[in-house]
């Protein structure tokens, strides 16, 4: 069984999951005695890509295709499935990000694979057989898969894995696949980031706020005590649905799923809804004046009070801690 692991690159940058999936597929490659290889789609610069053999990549391909700057699923699943033939992969790793979620059961039905999405530990191995530990039910419940088909897909859940340095190196091939017109039908002319920001799909920590901190004049608050984290800002949908936040902040069910080692709710009830999508963090503490708010069930830490009394105090103990 050989790996093809798929690296997302924003703007010709690798994000910190093509890491995450680089370190957990060598993992799995060291385990069955196998090389790594990795695909790059985009155009990506070659010191860039050699850095992925720092993670465990022996052979980097790169598509380095102008028309596939901007990302593009039909053509992207295409390609990768081309390359994993290519290679001899019965094995495709992938993050289970916002595109990965749309890649893996595409690059599956093209192989004819099995397909394990939001994988959270390295699978067990027995024979060709591997069983995979992943959330379900909306993040309320853990269940394992086996998958027992010739080629299999793995979807890696962000901050699931831990990034890993081996001090390894990379051969960098170019790698030409074949694009059928009906991939392209479909193009996103511009992807407007918010630069000055922590990506909060990637994001090791979210301070989260909802309806408690009473309208969009309060949240300063909220993103002073997350530029002393070093944090993304997100928020619960009312919030997002009052227009006081942008959608793209709106954690759960029905928004951005998270999975931060520290998820830090203010003000948040914690309906059904929005656990949904942060129940998979590592930590969560949970801000609230309300002593029966549903938050206080699943949290790790809870306080009860009132934010705007609590929330000021943990930003200036915070700076005061990290001398600032």
């Amino acid at each position: 069984m050989s790996i093809l692991v798929y690296v997302e690159n924003t703007d010709g940058k690798f994000k910190k999951s093509a890491f995450e999936v680089v370190s957990y597929a060598k993992a799995i490659a060291d385990h069955i005695h196998t090389d790594l290889t990795a695909i790059s789609i985009g155009q990506v610069a070659a010191d860039e890509l050699a850095k992925l053999g720092n993670y465990g990549a022996t052979k980097v391909l790169d598509v380095n295709n102008e028309q596939l700057s901007t990302f593009v699923n039909q053509a992207y699943a295409s390609i990768i499935a081309e390359a994993a033939q290519h290679a001899g992969a019965s094995l495709v790793v992938l993050s289970n990000s916002f595109s990965g979620k749309g890649l893996a059961p595409r690059i599956a039905t093209k192989l004819r694979a099995g397909l394990a999405d939001g994988a959270l530990t390295v699978p067990t191995i027995e024979g060709e057989k591997l069983s995979v530990k992943k959330t379900a039910f909306s993040n309320k419940a853990f269940a394992t898969l086996e998958l027992t088909s010739s080629n299999k897909v793995i979807a890696l859940a962000p901050n699931a894995y831990e990034v890993k340095e081996i001090g390894g190196q990379a051969t960098v091939e170019a790698f030409t696949a074949t694009i059928a017109p009906t991939d392209l039908s479909t193009i996103v002319k511009e992807i407007v980031r918010a630069t000055d920001k922590v990506s909060l799909p990637e994001a090791e920590i979210v301070v989260s706020a909802g309806r408690g901190l009473k309208g969009p004049e309060n949240w300063g608050m909220i993103e002073e005590l997350a530029d002393v984290l070093g944090a993304a800002t997100a928020c619960s949908k009312p919030v997002s649905d009052a227009g006081w936040r942008p959608h793209a902040e709106h954690v759960g069910q029905t928004g951005i799923v998270v999975s931060p080692n520290l998820y830090i709710a203010v003000g948040i009830s914690g309906a059904i809804q929005h656990l949904a999508g942060v129940s998979s963090s590592k930590t969560i503490v949970v801000i609230n004046k309300d002593p029966e708010a549903p938050f206080f069930k699943v949290a790790d830490y809870g306080i009860v009070g009132d934010a705007f009394d609590i929330v000021p105090k943990l930003t200036q103990a915070l700076k005061a801690y990290k001398g600032l």
